[in-house]
């Protein structure tokens, strides 16, 4: 066994974000880049030796070279045994169920998410612990240090390993195995959903459904689960083969990206049900026939309907959503009497109160939702879950959220995106709306008075971790919402965030169009952030 220390010079950008380390394509291409950040993961998580670690990725450009280095990386700092998706393929969510049911010491995800891929997109890293979530700031701040004096880095010299072939194998002392990357993920969600009713349903004469995978992980998992296991129409998953740029797409499943999907949702004889996933998989998008369902509302409808679902008829722990995401869970929580936890946005968050039992379900408004089965958001699980509502209710998409809102109440909700904003601009303007929180409650903006201002801070309930400057949140007096805030999820400039929300209890005025529903808020929005004076965009690049 022939390993091989090499010098190396640190790089000063590899700093993870919310989800690891996304840059582009051509950043991880550098000399010895990949391989830094690499080495400051095995040098800051603890002793690896004789663990076992899982490995795969989106099938984005890049995946199958990065992963041939990784192994050869973990075979030369002495990694027991790694279990590797078959191609290289491993959905985000189907890793943390292997690390989980396998015990391993944790994994490496390559993946930037709903980010674009190809030659000239973009790439990412991210560090799972052994309780399958994603490494927690103290984890990730470790691995950041180190990247920052990192001198060297170990790799076996050695073959590529077979990708293709299922099996095992040996890199030196280490056992590689090829593992597939749909059983031990289906299995699990056996175990948690009503499969037979399920399969009922999609057989059915009278019901249609479409899955759209944007050419991104989730494909094969759609095809072996919807059409192979649950006899879902052969066709019924669109663009199901991962590929390297996503076909050229932008695998986000929103309604401007997942376009293919709205038109077909929308158009005339409709499908019954609709879905769509992001690069990773662990992202979902909802619609019924002609009826797009907020993030925000499927987290709520989930939770008022848990008891409906094997994996849940005990009923719920608690829930819990990131700040941006409406506010409609916490209201289904207080009617079933549960806690409802308000965290910053980013997964890890969620992973605390996940392990303590205090949270079952929750979400986040970015098209993420998930459970204590795992420890990140799970794209084909919260179809699942939906799927089985409908089997049991026995009524439409539509129908279900009607109903949800006539005993909820309906919170109109929007996001507008203002991507690849320049970063000093998009910098400036949230330290120019923090300086203004201090003077804000009170005033009045038209209809609405201001109640309270903040920049969100977080205590976690568990280990009392603290964290700060998480969006700026203005709240009004009859409860709506903005909040603003940038995204850790880009490579290119800055995404600025602003959310608006308006709770709407009269069932006569459930019918608006959100944008509409929201249009002063909006306004006030505008007023408040100077969003175009200080970016000079005159409109949002994405509205969800």
């Amino acid at each position: 066994m022939n390993i091989h220390k090499v010098s190396t010079t640190s790089f000063s950008d590899q700093k993870p974000g919310t989800s690891g380390l996304r840059q582009s394509v051509k950043v991880f291409q550098q000399p010895h880049y990949l391989e830094n950040f690499i080495q400051s993961i095995f040098d800051s998580v603890g002793d690896l030796r004789f663990q076992t670690l899982v490995l795969g990725g989106d099938g984005r450009y890049y995946n199958r070279q990065a992963i041939q280095i990784i192994l050869k990386m973990a075979a030369a700092n002495g990694i027991r045994r790694i279990k590797v998706g078959q191609q290289g393929i491993l959905s985000t969510p189907a890793t943390s169920a292997i690390i989980r049911k396998y015990q391993a010491v944790g994994g490496i995800i390559l993946s930037a998410s709903h980010n674009p891929g190809g030659p000239n997109g973009d790439f990412g890293v991210k560090y799972n612990i052994s309780n399958g979530g994603p490494a927690p700031e103290k984890v990730t701040l470790a691995i950041y240090e180190r990247s920052k004096v990192i001198d060297s880095y170990q790799i076996l010299e050695a073959p590529d390993v077979d990708l293709e072939t299922l099996g095992e194998s040996h890199l030196g002392e280490t056992l590689v195995e090829v593992i597939d990357s749909v059983d031990d993920y289906q299995e699990l969600m056996e175990s948690l959903f009503d499969f037979e009713r399920i399969h009922q349903l999609l057989t059915r004469e009278n019901f249609r459904f479409s899955i759209d995978a944007l050419h991104a992980v989730a494909g094969p998992y759609a095809h072996a689960i919807f059409e192979q296991r649950l006899g879902a129409p052969v066709g019924t998953v669109h663009n199901g083969t991962p590929l390297e740029d996503f076909g050229g797409g932008h695998p986000d499943p929103n309604l401007v990206y997942a376009h293919e999907l709205v038109d077909i949702l929308y158009a005339e004889n409709a499908p019954d049900f609709g879905a769509a996933f992001d690069g990773d998989g662990d992202r979902n998008m909802i619609l019924g026939r002609k009826f797009f369902v907020t993030p925000s509302d499927s987290l709520a409808v989930l939770a008022a309907n848990a008891k409906l679902v094997p994996g849940y008829s005990a009923g719920l722990a608690g829930v819990a959503r990131s700040m941006p995401t409406s506010q409609a869970v916490d209201r289904v929580a207080a009617q079933i009497g549960i806690e409802s936890y308000e965290t910053p946005t980013g997964w890890k968050f969620f992973g605390n109160l996940l392990d303590a039992d205090k949270a079952t379900l929750c979400g986040e408004e970015s098209f993420g939702t998930g459970s204590n089965h795992i420890r990140e958001k799970d794209g084909l699980w919260a179809v699942l879950f939906w799927l089985n509502i409908l089997a049991v209710r026995q009524q439409s998409v539509e129908q279900i959220v009607r109903e949800h809102w006539q005993t909820y109440g309906r919170n109109y909700y929007s996001r507008h995106d203002y991507e690849e904003i320049e970063t000093r601009q998009a910098i400036n303007l949230i330290e120019r709306l923090r300086s203004l929180l201090p003077t804000l409650k009170g005033k009045q903006f038209g209809n609405y008075q201001v109640e309270y201002s903040d920049d969100f801070s977080y205590t976690d309930p568990v280990d009392g971790s603290v964290s700060e400057q998480q969006g700026v949140h203005i709240g009004f007096t009859d409860g709506s919402r903005i909040v603003v805030r940038l995204s850790g999820t880009g490579t290119q400039g800055a995404t600025l965030r602003v959310y608006l929300e308006s709770y709407e209890p009269d069932p006569a005025k459930h019918d608006l169009e959100p944008q509409l529903a929201l249009a002063s808020l909006i306004t006030i929005a505008q007023e408040i952030a100077q969003i175009r004076s200080l970016t000079g965009r005159e409109q949002p690049t994405v509205i969800t």
